[in-house]
Formats: structure tokens, C-alpha cells, sequence
């Protein structure tokens, strides 16, 4: 007595009331888990068989009528597993079939314009340039059309002929019979490699290929506030695309060199600003370096080595922003390591009457705290 046939229904994992969007897309999940080919499993031809059987019915408007009415009654004659022929009959398989023998999807099909391939370029840059932008010639070379052949490979007068391997189509099909029926195995055409068109006449100057190498120069405007390692995207200045395909890009790498005076750290810059002892002790003014010039600087009096003071605005300007960063000027107190002998005897009486110090309370920097934003 043959085994009872399950619910189609439950077979394919769905509701009664599924509407057919939703019996294909589980059908088209089962199939792909349950194909032999992919599947090992003792009963994964069984159960591929049964799948298939149950969208045959579930998908057809009036089988499906039929089978709600009257069970697996009203559809045994319309061919059950005995008759079962394979997959031709099965609307949508062939996408699931493509997947299996073609890559993914329908891979040996005659390809479409192709892009062109991204390059990549370095443009190095001071201090200056990078915080308030600069604009630099860049001098590189890229694939390029042929102006030979106009990009078609094919010599003056002349025209790629159709394929007589596949015939035009780009994709090879042969037929192989299993014990499931009929495939259809999809391949790339070898002769064209996927083109359908062949040059039997290939351009002297590019030799085919339909593509040059060319030196090339382009201005590249760096925008205010960038730093080193960022890069700037240039559309379309990559390789030409093939077959009349998109260009790619051109990605420009920043590199930027450090400065001798001063420091970066995210939109702000530090300054090291050295002070003899009289100067920290009394306080001054001194004149300080900045990214646009010198500029009066108050050092108050009492001001201890790796103090840090704020001067609002004047660091790098933030990228795609009017607002600037700003220096932090650190000072270090420099003990003298040679003396005269009367800047000894004056500070040995400074000594007498200031005594033993004691140590500053411990606090986080202006620039300890920066970093640790930074850090999150």
C-alpha cells in the first residue's frame, strides 16, 4: 500500500489562504535546501519530489480549485508522482535551476556594458595646505578608449561579427538527462567569452582590445580642514567602462606632513611654548607662533611647566564647516643647565627665602581631556 501523500499545503510550509507570492517564495526556499545537488540527505530526492509535486498544483489557478474541493482526488490524474516529467512545466524554476549551473542567476547570458575600474592616487600636502585647502595638479594615467577604433577593437572599416559559436547569445546550452529529467546546463560562451560578437579584424593600435593607456592630468581641489590619511573621491575619472559602460573613480589618498611647531590632534592644534623660570614665576608677554602669523600671548604670572591655556579659534577649520578648532599652548619651564656665577649667587638667595615647595594638585589637561572625547 503506497505511503499516504501529506497535505501540499503543509508540504510547502504555507497557510490555505496563501496568496501565489507567497507559495513561490517558500517553494523556491524548499527547493533550493532540498535539491539533491545541494542536499546529501537520504531523503532529500523524496522530499524535492514532493515539493515540486506540491507547487505544480498549489501554483495552477484550477489545480489548485480542484485539490481545496476534492483533496489529492481532484488532482491524481493530472499527474501525480508517478507521471511526474521533470521541471518544465514548473513556473519559476528556471531562476532556481540558473543558480544551481550558472553562478548566480543566469551568469552565461551575454554580458551588458561593464564599468570601468576604480585608481587610486597620492597627493601629498604641508600642514598649511591641509587645514585651509589648496588645489593641486595631479598627474596620472588611466585605460581609455582607443581613437583608433573608438573603443570597439575592431580595425577601421570593420565590425565584430556575431558569434558562430553560440550564435550571438553570449552562453553555451547543452542538455543532460538525470534521473530527475531533463537539465539544461548554461555555460559562457568560450569562443567570445560572453560578448556574442567576435573581431575578426582587431585594431593595429590598441590590438583588440579597444582600450589604450594614456597619461593624464587633472586639477584636484582640496577642500579646508582634511587630514592626513582621508581620501577624496573623484567620479568618474577612473578607467573607461567597456562596451560603452560607466567610468570608474578615482580615489585620492591625502597624505600630509607633519609641522615642526605644531600638533594636530582631531580639529585643535598644541604648541610647546618654553619658558625660563623668571618668566613662569613673574608672568610676560611674549609673541607666539600661529597658522596665520605671530601674535601676543599674556603668560600669567605662577604658570607651572604643562600648563595649558586655550586660544579660541585658531586651530583647523572644520571640514565642511565655517567654525574653526583651537590652539592649545602648553608651556614647559626650562631649567637652565649652565650658569653665571653671579645668576648662582641670586638664585641661591631666591632659594633661602622661597623654601621647600610643594607638589601642584594633580588635574587633567585641557589636551588629556580632548583626547579622552576623542577615545569615547
Amino acid at each position: 500500500m503506497p505511503p499516504a501523500q501529506r497535505d501540499f499545503y503543509e508540504v510547502l510550509g504555507v497557510a490555505r489562504n496563501a496568496s501565489a507570492d507567497e507559495i513561490k517564495r517558500s517553494y523556491r526556499k524548499l527547493a533550493m535546501e532540498y535539491h539533491p545537488d545541494r542536499n546529501s540527505g537520504e531523503d532529500a530526492a523524496d522530499r524535492f519530489k514532493e515539493i515540486n509535486r506540491a507547487y505544480e498544483v498549489l501554483s495552477d489557478t484550477d489545480k489548485r480549485s480542484a485539490y481545496d474541493r476534492f483533496g489529492h482526488a481532484g488532482v491524481d490524474g493530472a499527474g501525480g508522482p508517478a507521471g511526474f516529467d521533470g521541471f518544465s512545466s514548473f513556473e519559476g524554476f528556471g531562476d532556481i535551476f540558473d543558480a544551481f549551473f550558472s553562478g548566480a542567476g543566469r551568469g552565461g547570458r551575454r554580458r551588458g556594458p561593464a564599468r570601468g575600474a576604480d585608481l587610486r592616487a597620492r597627493i601629498t600636502l604641508t600642514f598649511e595646505e591641509a587645514a585651509f585647502g589648496t588645489e593641486k595638479e595631479l598627474d596620472y594615467t588611466r585605460q581609455e578608449h582607443c581613437d583608433g577604433c573608438n573603443g570597439s577593437g575592431a580595425a577601421p572599416g570593420s565590425e565584430p561579427e556575431v558569434c558562430s559559436e553560440c550564435n550571438g547569445a553570449g552562453e553555451i546550452r547543452r542538455a543532460q538527462q538525470s534521473v530527475f529529467g531533463q537539465f539544461v546546463n548554461v555555460s559562457t560562451c568560450g569562443r567570445c567569452r560572453g560578448e556574442g560578437r567576435v573581431i575578426t579584424s582587431p585594431c593595429a593600435n590598441c590590438r583588440g582590445r579597444g582600450g589604450v593607456r594614456k597619461a593624464r592630468q587633472i586639477s584636484v581641489k582640496i577642500p579646508a580642514g582634511v587630514d592626513d590619511g582621508q581620501q577624496i573621491r573623484l567620479t568618474g575619472e577612473g578607467e573607461v567602462g567597456d562596451r560603452g559602460g560607466q567610468p570608474g573613480n578615482l580615489y585620492v589618498l591625502l597624505d600630509v606632513q607633519p609641522h615642526e611647531l605644531f600638533e594636530r590632534v582631531d580639529d585643535h592644534i598644541l604648541y610647546d611654548l618654553p619658558l625660563n623660570v623668571a618668566q613662569a614665576a613673574l608672568g610676560t608677554n611674549l609673541q607666539i607662533p600661529t597658522l596665520e602669523g605671530d601674535m601676543d600671548f599674556d603668560v600669567p604670572a605662577g604658570t607651572q611647566s604643562g600648563d595649558e591655556f586655550v586660544v579660541r579659534g585658531q586651530g583647523v577649520p572644520r571640514l565642511n564647516s565655517t567654525r574653526r578648532g583651537d590652539m592649545i599652548v602648553r608651556t614647559t619651564v626650562v631649567v637652565p643647565e649652565a650658569l653665571t656665577e653671579e645668576q648662582e649667587a641670586l638664585l641661591e638667595q631666591l632659594a633661602e627665602t622661597l623654601g621647600t615647595p610643594s607638589l601642584p594638585s594633580q588635574h587633567k589637561s585641557f589636551l588629556e581631556r580632548l583626547r579622552d572625547a576623542v577615545a569615547g
